[in-house]
């Protein structure tokens, strides 16, 4: 009776702990999180706020201010003009294209390859001059420390020579040569935590080389490749740089569109608010559809 004395206030003790550690790790991931989704939030508020509104900074609608269509109707999509001819609309979904075409070509042209660079990096030994396999893949990392403004004016006059300014071949291949070195980084690590004996197995029964990546190892690696696209599709959907220098009217891009909503009257916030939140959209709906091969890529390792 004495030793039930006794372990009652440990098992007391022991449940405030555990309560307050859980009060304090779901306190900190619900700040987290509101400070994550704050700025979208923020986004599409502004989009239906009007110019006084937006100076005096109110956040909560129907409370701080009165909800209106300012900014979407500026675009063409708001309920009264959606049934309209609105050649801002017409202009915003050319773009939307444009950013649709070259970000998921660029994506899946730079996972496809980056993969199959990863994956020879992992499992074969390479050598070049002095280089070797990790010499060379930080090498790839290292083209990520250049600025994209020192290459600005080589690209400029290449692209002229070529033929490809303000053409969708030009913003393709150059956004997939800027987020390649990522995807080989992420899916070299990938591939290396999967043991070879699963190749090795493959190959004793009759699987070439290919023929055990294609069918063995990439299944396995496939929430990696997963993150890895979602990641590249993010930076080439938001790419500004390349475009507002290479594109001029046939190939613009979203971000393009986004900077230009400024004019001699001042910015117009809500109609920047209103193209923003319609840009971003597409990425998160992506992200939430493929939340699981997300969270997959990262816990085997894909992102770091």
């Amino acid at each position: 009776m004495t030793q039930i004395f006794h372990d009652a206030p440990a098992d007391r003790n022991f449940r405030a702990k555990w309560f307050t550690g859980r009060l304090v790790i779901y306190g900190a991931l619900i700040l987290w999180a509101f400070i994550c989704l704050f700025p979208i939030y923020w986004t599409l508020s502004t989009s239906f706020k009007a110019a006084a509104d937006v100076m005096k900074g109110s956040m909560i609608p129907w409370v701080d201010f009165a909800p209106k269509w300012l900014g979407w109707k500026s675009l063409g999509l708001s309920p009264e003009t959606l049934m309209q001819d609105s050649t801002v609309r017409d202009e915003f979904l050319r773009r939307f294209w444009n950013s649709t075409i070259i970000a998921g070509t660029s994506s899946v042209l730079a996972t496809a390859l980056g993969s199959m660079a990863a994956y020879g990096l992992s499992r074969f030994s390479y050598k070049f001059l002095w280089m070797k396999n990790q010499d060379i893949s930080f090498f790839f990392l290292s083209q990520l420390i250049l600025p994209p403004v020192v290459l600005a004016l080589p690209f400029l006059v290449l692209y002229k020579e070529l033929d490809l300014l303000d053409n969708h071949v030009g913003l393709i291949a150059i956004y997939t040569l800027s987020v390649l070195p990522i995807v080989i980084w992420i899916m070299k690590d990938q591939f290396e935590s999967i043991p070879t004996e699963l190749e090795e197995a493959a190959m004793v029964d009759g699987l070439s080389i290919w023929g055990a990546f294609l069918t063995i190892i990439l299944p396995i690696a496939l929430p990696g490749m997963v993150a890895a696209l979602i990641l590249s599709l993010v930076l080439t959907w938001n790419e500004y740089f390349f475009a507002a220098l290479l594109t001029s009217t046939h190939a613009n891009t979203l971000p393009v569109m986004v900077a230009s909503q400024t004019g001699s009257q001042g910015i117009s916030w809500w109609s920047m608010a209103a193209l923003s939140f319609a840009a971003i959209l597409p990425l998160i709906i992506i992200g939430v559809a493929l939340e699981r091969f997300i969270i997959k890529g990262m816990a085997a390792g894909a992102v770091k």
